[in-house]
């Protein structure tokens, strides 16, 4: 009948878990991963808190005699207090999955980590807000609710009849334009009652089935409810969801879908014309082509939402989506293809159980109100966001674009507490003119990632008080930090606290030849205080590192072998931090963005926090750009005004010249009206890099660096020949 191949017998009593078969093991060092397998969860916080409080009576002999180590030392409080709000997180999590694995197999908290998450808050906090996206509300009642009509649709899709005893429990959605009241049908969708054969048998029994067991459906659509509802229906069902980035047609769509092994794409009829001229490859490659939402589709594509919207919103039982690994692959988020093609990462069932964690890591709590505005197909939005909210059981205000002209209105009409952003959405905010939402609002917390120290002190001056927590992370990662004392400009701590739960290391990188620089015994070097650094992590079974979709050769250049000891394996982060002598982090620049001018090394985003100290530039974008007859690359940077302003290269060549060496100073200048960035607002510096320097192919306006001058000057075409000609020093 097509079943899931992870279904068991009715009637079969499902073994209660240990926490080994759920992927723990004792002493491991991932996120939330070590420890899990102790028993008593007060025995072992009493016993932790002793031994995190030990160091401060040890080291007290040590305050007293070296105070040279007092800049990292006074921070030990701080270190302390995260690392057991670590802890606690991590026991809480470790008790929710422990409570899974020992739930009744029919019943819907059985299930993976989003089914039962979403059960128990229905079951818990079934009247509270879970999302706001415009005039809609929806309580998490709701939310299981729809989740579980887009569970069912999606089981009759894999020819699923209800199986023995699984008919269809529950009510069926409110008619077209109506909303069921908050709280409503919490009987319905919690009752548990048995699920009751007839429908499921008419519909599904003599189907041909559409997708087999485990099977990836692409997603192809705008941030809302449909998306959340649909991606959570898909887990539910057993079903692997891929998050396709909304701008991507033609070769790029059909990589992406290609890459994942989908075989079946959910798109908003808002793209359909758009993707036209994809239809015929979409169908050649054997998709199952559905429409989120009514209107005219082509022949062959069917509207997902209405038949969603006819299934009974009963529970469904929790094996079918129950892993039999936390680190089985359950989603695919692509990498954002700044320099090429993007790679679908492969996220575990592991890696949402963190997530789930995440806010209660940063301290938010489940009265808070939290406004995102990112793009649900990649982690930041999806994972971080509303799946952190899962976890703290919090309200999330979701927009579909983010409107910095708007966001202190909806702030205080929706009375946000928390902000999720990445950095150049508080660029955009300090660069709004002066309005009288901004004051008076309820904004505590902002948390996020990419905020530029310039940046950062402008957004607290303005819009404070309040506290900013900078983190740093990647999608396929297996490392992540928080800068929780609030340190500017810092990403996090590397205190040997946060290194015992969060293991990683900063190692030495030759940006030369584009690999860490090892010892005469073939081990990587670990960076001094100051010292840009890889930042790497060690692979295990409890931080694993699953690669991409597609192939191990993509995942080659992420793994380092031999780093400290012989058959070790460490995660390339392939980013460049420093550690100062406070123990605090900073991101320094992408191992490809950082280049190499005049014997040196130029990283791109020092050069860029000095053009952004002159007024008069709202945006800068700084890469290397290659020289014929010249070796390495010479410095470029994309500018943007800030309205009403004028360039003024005077000022400008005064200011790089006092602030910047000589091998660090751009050699060329390109004004735009706006700087061109990925859907996750990235810097394109590759594309930029491509584009190059000639006037004759770029339109905007362009300026070198006369160093006989001492000035910048227009690039003519003149000018652009004595360059290459080697009459024109640069």
């Amino acid at each position: 009948r097509g079943v899931c191949q992870r279904t068991r017998a009715p009637g079969k009593e499902r073994s209660r878990l240990e926490p080994k078969a759920l992927g723990f093991r004792e002493g491991g060092t991932g996120m939330f991963a070590s420890g899990w397998n102790q028993t008593v969860p007060t025995e072992e916080a009493g016993s932790m808190a002793a031994l995190l409080l030990l160091p401060l009576l040890l080291l007290l002999p040590l305050l007293l005699l070296k105070l040279h180590l007092w800049p990292q030392l006074r921070w030990l409080p701080a270190d302390l207090a995260f690392a057991l709000r670590a802890l606690r997180c991590k026991w809480a999590l470790r008790a929710r999955a422990l409570a899974a694995a020992a739930a009744d197999p029919e019943g819907p908290e059985a299930g993976c980590s989003l089914a039962w998450r979403l059960a128990e808050l229905a079951r818990q906090r079934p009247a509270h807000t879970f999302l706001i996206h415009g005039s809609r509300l929806f309580s998490y009642s709701e939310a299981e609710r729809e989740s579980n009509r887009a569970a069912r649709a999606f089981l009759r899709a894999l020819g699923w009849d209800g199986g023995p005893g699984g008919g269809d429990s529950g009510t069926r959605s409110a008619g077209e334009g109506e909303r069921a009241a908050p709280g409503a049908g919490d009987a319905a969708a919690g009752s548990g009652a048995g699920l009751a054969g007839g429908n499921g048998a008419a519909r599904g029994g003599g189907a041909a089935a559409l997708l087999a067991p485990g099977a990836t459906v692409a997603l192809l659509l705008p941030g809302g409810p449909e998306f959340l509802w649909l991606w959570f229906g898909l887990a539910k069902a057993g079903l692997r969801t891929a998050f396709v980035p909304t701008a991507l047609r033609r070769g790029p769509l059909l990589h992406c879908l290609r890459s994942c092994g989908a075989r079946a794409l959910v798109l908003a009829p808002e793209f359909l014309e758009s993707l036209e001229p994809d239809l015929p490859a979409l169908r050649a490659m054997g998709l199952h082509l559905w429409a989120a939402g009514p209107g005219t589709h082509p022949a062959g594509i069917s509207d997902l939402l209405a038949e969603v919207s006819a299934e009974m919103d009963g529970p469904v039982p929790g094996y079918l989506s129950s892993p039999q690994s936390v680190t089985d692959t359950c989603l695919y988020i692509f990498t954002s293809g700044t320099t090429g093609l993007p790679k679908a990462a492969r996220i575990s069932h592991l890696k949402i159980l963190q997530c789930q964690g995440f806010y209660q890591l940063c301290g938010v709590h489940q009265e808070d109100v939290i406004y995102l505005a990112l793009p649900l197909y990649h982690m930041s939005g999806s994972l971080l966001g509303v799946v952190g909210c899962l976890g703290i059981g919090a309200t999330v205000v979701l927009k579909s674009k983010f409107s910095a002209g708007q966001f202190w209105e909806d702030c205080q009409q929706h009375r946000v507490t928390v902000f999720q952003y990445i950095g150049e959405l508080c660029r955009y905010l300090v660069n709004q003119p002066l309005s009288k939402a901004e004051h008076g609002h309820k904004v505590r917390l902002v948390v996020g990632s990419g905020l530029r120290p310039d940046t950062w002190e402008r957004f607290v001056r303005r819009f404070g008080p309040l506290q900013v927590l900078e983190t740093y992370g990647l999608t396929e990662g297996n490392v992540a930090t928080i800068n929780y004392t609030g340190q500017q400009g810092a990403v996090g701590r590397a205190s040997w606290l946060y290194k015992h739960i969060f293991p990683f290391s900063l190692i030495r990188y030759d940006v030369t030849l584009g690999e860490p620089i090892r010892d005469p015994r073939g081990h990587c070097v670990a960076t001094s205080p100051g010292e840009p650094g890889l930042l790497v992590a060690p692979i295990s079974q409890q931080s694993p590192f699953l690669g991409y979709a597609g192939g191990p050769e993509l995942a080659q250049g992420k793994l380092l072998k031999d780093v400290f000891r012989p058959g070790d394996v460490f995660f390339n982060t392939g980013d460049l931090l420093v550690c100062d002598d406070q123990g605090f982090l900073r991101f320094h620049d992408r191992t490809g963005d950082t280049f190499r001018w005049k014997g040196e090394n130029v990283a791109t985003t020092e050069v860029a926090e000095v053009f952004e100290a002159l007024d008069f530039l709202q945006e800068v974008n700084v890469y290397g750009v290659t020289v014929p007859g010249h070796e390495g690359r010479a410095g470029m940077a994309a500018l943007v005004l800030r309205p009403p302003h004028s360039l003024d290269l005077m000022q400008l060549y005064t200011h790089v010249s006092e602030n910047l060496p000589p091998y660090a100073r751009p050699r060329f200048l390109r004004l735009q009206e706006s700087l061109a960035t990925t859907e996750t607002f990235k810097q394109q510096k590759v594309r930029m890099a491509e584009e190059g320097f000639d006037p004759s192919t770029l339109s905007d306006p362009l300026y070198i660096l006369d160093q006989a001058a001492g000035a910048y000057l227009p690039l003519t075409p003149a000018r652009y020949s004595a360059l290459l000609a080697g009459d024109l020093r640069i």
